[in-house]
C-alpha cells in the first residue's frame, strides 16, 4: 500500500454489505486508506452475487472484487458476548466507520452512532439507508432497484412511450450512491481537520435517486408542463432522438438549436436549411415527424464509424454493449479500466473509481479479501495477543481465516 497517498494513514472500518456503502470504502482505498472489511461468520451475501440471476454469471466473484478490492477482511460475530471488546478497539482505531445495517438490527447489535461514538469522539460515522432515517418508511429495506430507481421517479422516466417500466442495470444506483456517501465522508474529514470534531454523516438511496432525477423533480416543483415519455417516432425534437446507423448500431443525437445548421451540413443535408418546412424553430417543431423520417433514412445509409467521423464536433453517442465498452480505446486511455492483481486467471482487470487527482497515482487494485482472511492480523494490531485471539475464537466472536474470496 502506498505510503504517500492522499489518505495514507487513514483507517477505515467497513461493516457494510452489498454495493453502495462498500464502494465508498473502495474509493478511500484507491487513495491509500487502510480499509478493514468486517463481516459476520456467514459473510457478505454479495460474495455470491455472481451466481444470482439476472446478474451475469461467471466463475469468478467479480462483483465482490469490484466493491471490496484493496481491503483487509476480518470476521466478527457481533452476537457473541466477547465481540464488544473487539468492536471497541476497532472504533478507537478507526477514523471512519461505515455501516448500512438496517437500524432495528443495528440497535440490537449495538452499532448505532450513540453506541460507538463514546469510544472515539473524532470518529466519522457514515450511515447509508434505503429511504432515509425518518418518515413512515425509514425501516423498510431498500435496494437501488426499489429506493433509488422506483421510488425516486427515475424508473417512470427511463423508458419510451408505450413501454412498461424497464429493469434497471444491477448496481447502477448503488454505484452512484457510493460516490455520494464517499463525498459525505471526505466533507466530514475536512471539517474534522478544521475543528477536530467527528461527525455522523448520512445519505440514502432515495435521496441520491431524487438527486439524479433532480432536473425533472425540480420541474415538478415548478409545476412545469411535461412533454411525456420519449417516443422515437414522435420526439419532442428531431434533433434530440435515437437513430440507427447502417450497421445496426443505435446512437443518441442531442443537438442544441444553435448547432442544428452546422449539423445538417455535416450530415449531408444542407437543403434542409432552406426547406420552408424547417426554416425556423417553430416550423422545425411543427414538422418534426417529417424531419425524423428524413433523418432515419439518411442515417441508415452509412455505418456508425462514418457518423462518428462527420459528427465528431457534435453531441453524439453510440449505444454500446458491455463487451464493446471494455474494448473502447477511450476507456483504456483514461484509466477507467485498470489491472486487478490476484483475482484469478480470467478476472485481471477492474473498474477504477471515477475520481482522478492529477499528480496522484492511485493504489494498484488488488483482489478482495477472503472471508476473515486478515482477522488475526487485525486483532494483533488492535493489541490482542495469541491467548486473547484464541479466547475470542473459542467464544465464537471471530472466525477462521479463509484466503478464497467466495
Amino acid at each position: 500500500m502506498a505510503s504517500d497517498n492522499i489518505f495514507s494513514g487513514l483507517k477505515v472500518v467497513d461493516f457494510s454489505t452489498f454495493v453502495a456503502a462498500p464502494t465508498a470504502a473502495v474509493i478511500l482505498s484507491d487513495f491509500g486508506a487502510d480499509v478493514v472489511k468486517v463481516e459476520p461468520p456467514s459473510g457478505d451475501i454479495f460474495r455470491h452475487a455472481h451466481r444470482f440471476p439476472p446478474m451475469p454469471s461467471a466463475k469468478d466473484p467479480y462483483p465482490f472484487h469490484l466493491t471490496n478490492r484493496n481491503k483487509r477482511g476480518m470476521v466478527l460475530d457481533l452476537k457473541s458476548p466477547s465481540a464488544q471488546q473487539v468492536l471497541e478497539k476497532l472504533v478507537k482505531w478507526a477514523d471512519v466507520f461505515i455501516v448500512n445495517t438496517p437500524h432495528p438490527a443495528r440497535k440490537k447489535l449495538k452499532l448505532e452512532y450513540t453506541d460507538v461514538v463514546q469510544w472515539n469522539p473524532r470518529l466519522i460515522y457514515a450511515d447509508l439507508t434505503g429511504f432515509g432515517e425518518k418518515g413512515p418508511d425509514a425501516g423498510m429495506p431498500g435496494f437501488d432497484l426499489t429506493a433509488y430507481w422506483a421510488r425516486s421517479g427515475l424508473l417512470s422516466m427511463t423508458r419510451d412511450a408505450g413501454a412498461p417500466p424497464t429493469w434497471p442495470v444491477a448496481g447502477s444506483g448503488d454505484a452512484a450512491t457510493g460516490v455520494g456517501i464517499y463525498s459525505a465522508i471526505v466533507t466530514a474529514l475536512y471539517r474534522r481537520e478544521r475543528t477536530g470534531e467527528g461527525a455522523y454523516v448520512t445519505t440514502s438511496l432515495l435521496a441520491e435517486g431524487i438527486w439524479s432525477a433532480s432536473v425533472s423533480i425540480q420541474a415538478a416543483l415548478a409545476d412545469a408542463k411535461f412533454y411525456g415519455l420519449h417516443d422515437p417516432s414522435n420526439p419532442a425534437s428531431a434533433a434530440a432522438n435515437v437513430y440507427r446507423a447502417a450497421d445496426g448500431t443505435w446512437f443518441v443525437l442531442a443537438l442544441t438549436p444553435d448547432k442544428w445548421a452546422d449539423a445538417a451540413k455535416a450530415i449531408g443535408l444542407p437543403d434542409l436549411l432552406t426547406d420552408p418546412r424547417f426554416s425556423d424553430p417553430a416550423k422545425l417543431a411543427a414538422n418534426r415527424l417529417e424531419l425524423v423520417a428524413i433523418l432515419d433514412k439518411v442515417f441508415s445509409t452509412q455505418p456508425m464509424a462514418h457518423w462518428y467521423e462527420v459528427l465528431r464536433g457534435f453531441t453524439i453517442g453510440a449505444v454500446r454493449e458491455p463487451q464493446e465498452v471494455i474494448n473502447d480505446p477511450q476507456v483504456r486511455a483514461n484509466d477507467i479500466i485498470v489491472p486487478l492483481e490476484g483475482a484469478g486467471d480470467k478476472l485481471t482487470s477492474t473498474i477504477s473509481s471515477p475520481i482522478q487527482v492529477h499528480g496522484v497515482t492511485k493504489v494498484p487494485a488488488r483482489r478482495a479479501p477472503g472471508l476473515g482472511e486478515h482477522t488475526d492480523e487485525v486483532l494483533q494490531e488492535l493489541g490482542f495477543d495469541a491467548k486473547g485471539i484464541e479466547g475470542l475464537r473459542a467464544d465464537g466472536a471471530v472466525g477462521e481465516a479463509k484466503e478464497h474470496v467466495a
